[in-house]
């Protein structure tokens, strides 16, 4: 089955992209799959106030993503397939692309105005060696556009 990976967060392109990929994946027949990003909380000489953070974080970001994945399935009647990785957001997301060979694309929104962020600046750079598309969606995408 062809699935869409989005990489959630609070943002409004985050959103666009979540809402494209869900309105492409039900067009034909696919999947989405949440991909929650916790940065890595660098604190080495507090080991357990590491640990404490990032597990605040990784429970915020699993809550965001179900919030997300209940909003999409209103919507679409798709649910999405949540993941919460911890670390540097292009290594994650590269390490997820490589292990999910269902991959049909990379949906990542773009910030409106100024720099569209630090992961669709760097993936678009890179987009002739991911192993699938890249849809950058802009955060101000009319979704009452029709899709193709």
């Amino acid at each position: 089955m062809r699935a869409f990976v989005v990489v959630m967060d609070e943002t409004e392109e985050a959103g666009a992209a979540l809402r494209y990929a869900s309105r492409r994946a039900a067009l034909v027949n696919g999947e989405v799959h949440l991909l929650a990003l916790v940065p890595q909380q660098n604190i080495s000489a507090f080991g357990a106030v590491q640990a404490t953070l990032e597990q605040e974080a990784h429970e915020r970001a699993e809550m965001l993503a179900h919030g997300a994945a209940g909003n999409i399935f209103s919507e679409s009647g798709i649910m999405p397939t949540i993941s919460v990785r911890i670390g540097n957001g292009q290594k994650v997301v590269t390490e997820f692309l490589g292990e999910h060979g269902e991959t049909a694309a990379l949906v990542l929104g773009a910030a409106a105005g100024g720099h569209p962020g630090p992961l669709v600046a760097h993936f678009s750079a890179h987009a002739g060696s991911l192993p699938c598309p890249l849809y950058i969606i802009p955060a101000n995408y009319d979704e009452n556009h029709r899709l193709g």
